[in-house]
């Protein structure tokens, strides 16, 4: 979907109509994306009061998150052929509407049981707004202006993991918690009427996709999606909640994997063998999407762990508030948004190697950097770390997405950004996991070290706990309360150290793991302009 013109129909030498702004449509279907995006981490702010709110324990209480993590999973790589059978600007606009309407009902449910079925509706709403998006910016856009197609793609994926958490907390802090989903409705209809009155699906690529349809209604693979749904589903809840589980201490969790492993095996033989199948993984014959779309899959991992683990670091360890930690964010998300367009409009200049592999090194600088935070670290120390971290994402996010979709077929792009989609998303997944679980682990093993200094021979741990015990002694306690006062105080300190010992290991394990990235460089296949030809939206 370009600005060229195609081959001419009958009813366009009647009435020749005008190319829509390729700009309009970019707005136009950002709506969706970035509310999806944010509605995946916004929720994580408002758990302690939604939980109050319906009567859920902790543990209940995560499947507002995993259910809507599963929904969105599902829905991802059948976006190709959900497009085929009713076309790529229906599915859109249904999801869109199915995404508000589960909003509405989040907002105004009483029970947990009805929260999570409507996360789940506004899963299956999110999950082909963002494939949708990066397919029609392809098709929109010229050869030339790809990597700026994808730059704006970058913008509205990264802006929203990045800003859902300081807006749920600002929202959490001064209104309801039901105002984190009643807040997509007045944006979701501006981008419902937008869509509608500016996007339109090209007639060569409709023409396209109604001949593999036709192949597609005589051979539905209904084996292909009951399979995609059932590793999905268990993979997806082995990755969210294997941490609280345990992981290979539970039964439930070891079930899940099980499942996970043949289901998906099974999974893949049907979809290579189907007549008609509904995810079409030979799209990952091509190495250029093959190789993009893996080190693609490996940035969200980082992406996605660094988000997740700064945030608890101040909130738990340098006392700042929700909204406080968001806004120390912002700086990385202001970068972000700066270095974005520059890298779109160099694309073309650069190898994407250079750009990738100077994204790479920005990282995991960055990443280092917060390998040295302490106790007395500040939001200032915390800033230009992510200042880094944002120009390095910068330079990832645009090559990584551009290379992958270089030689698609346009009337195949939804399926091939479904999977890209879909490979992010568990990236993200897996690297919350591993993370997730490495604090505690990492901070076990710290906290043991530390305790074993914590002894009656120690000079200086002696010399700290009589000057704590003094202390209370002064200000009024009797002598056997100050002690244990004092000897709280003093294990409670080795605990928030080891604490820091932990994140500031993952931070830098991070980075060491993102350098891994360099060598698989040399995989990365990339033909510029791609293979199709320009190609109009109708107004």
């Amino acid at each position: 979907m370009s600005t060229a013109t195609a081959t001419a129909t009958p009813a366009d030498l009647v009435a020749p109509r005008p190319a829509v702004n390729k700009w309009l449509v970019t707005l136009s279907i950002s709506f969706g994306t970035l509310m999806g995006a944010i509605d995946a981490s916004i929720v994580n702010v408002a758990l302690p009061h939604i939980r109050g709110a319906v009567g859920a324990t902790v543990q209940e209480i995560t499947w507002i998150s995993t259910a809507y993590a599963i929904a969105v999973v599902l829905v991802m790589p059948l976006t190709g052929f959900l497009g085929r059978l009713f076309g790529q600007k229906n599915v859109y606009l249904f999801c869109l509407v199915l995404f508000l309407i589960g909003s509405l009902l989040c907002g105004v449910a009483t029970s947990l049981p009805a929260l999570v079925f409507f996360r789940v509706l506004q899963g299956l709403g999110a999950g082909a707004l963002q494939p949708t998006e990066q397919a029609i910016l392809r098709q929109t856009f010229p050869p030339k202006e790809q990597g700026m197609a994808m730059a704006l793609f970058g913008m509205a994926v990264m802006l929203g993991p990045a800003i859902g958490p300081t807006l749920g907390g600002y929202i959490v802090d001064h209104w309801h918690w039901s105002w984190i989903f009643f807040i997509n409705l007045p944006i979701g209809l501006v981008g419902l009427f937008m869509v509608v009155s500016f996007v339109h699906e090209d007639p060569e690529i409709r023409s396209a996709n109604l001949k593999m349809a036709a192949a597609q209604r005589r051979n539905v693979d209904w084996w292909g999606i009951g399979l995609l749904s059932v590793s999905m589903s268990s993979l997806v809840y082995f990755l969210e909640e294997g941490s609280a589980h345990d992981w290979f201490e539970s039964k439930l969790i070891i079930a899940c994997c099980l499942v996970a492993v043949f289901s998906l095996a099974a999974f893949i033989i049907r979809e290579l063998t189907a007549p008609a199948p509904a995810v079409n993984l030979a799209l990952f014959k091509d190495r250029a999407f093959l190789s993009g779309t893996v080190i693609g899959g490996l940035m969200f991992a980082m992406l996605m762990a660094n988000m997740f683990l700064l945030p608890i670091f101040m909130q738990e360890l340098l006392g700042f508030t929700a909204t406080q930690s968001g806004l120390a964010l912002m700086p990385r998300v202001l970068v972000m948004m700066v270095a974005v367009p520059i890298v779109g409009r160099i694309h073309n200049r650069l190898s994407p190697r250079i750009l990738i592999a100077a994204g790479v090194l920005l990282v995991s600088y960055g990443s280092w950097l917060m390998s040295h935070l302490s106790l007395q670290s500040g939001a200032g120390h915390v800033v230009g770390a992510l200042a880094f971290q944002g120009m390095g994402f910068a330079c990832l996010f645009v090559p990584l997405t551009t290379v992958a979709l270089s030689s698609i077929p346009k009337h195949l792009m939804p399926d091939a950004t479904g999977l890209n989609s879909l490979v992010r998303q568990l990236g993200g997944a897996i690297g919350l996991a591993i993370f997730g679980s490495l604090i505690g682990h990492n901070a076990t093993i710290a906290r043991a070290s530390l305790y074993a200094h914590v002894t009656e021979t120690n000079p200086i741990a002696q010399e700290r706990l009589l000057m704590v015990q003094q202390g209370l002694m002064a200000k009024g306690f009797d002598a056997a309360s100050a002690q244990q006062g004092a000897l709280a105080n003093l294990y409670g300190a080795a605990y928030r150290q080891s604490m820091v010992l932990s994140f500031d290991k993952l931070f830098l394990l991070a980075g060491i793991l993102f350098l891994m990235v360099l060598p698989l460089l040399v995989f990365l296949k990339y033909k510029r302009g791609g293979p199709a030809a320009e190609i109009h939206i109708e107004a």
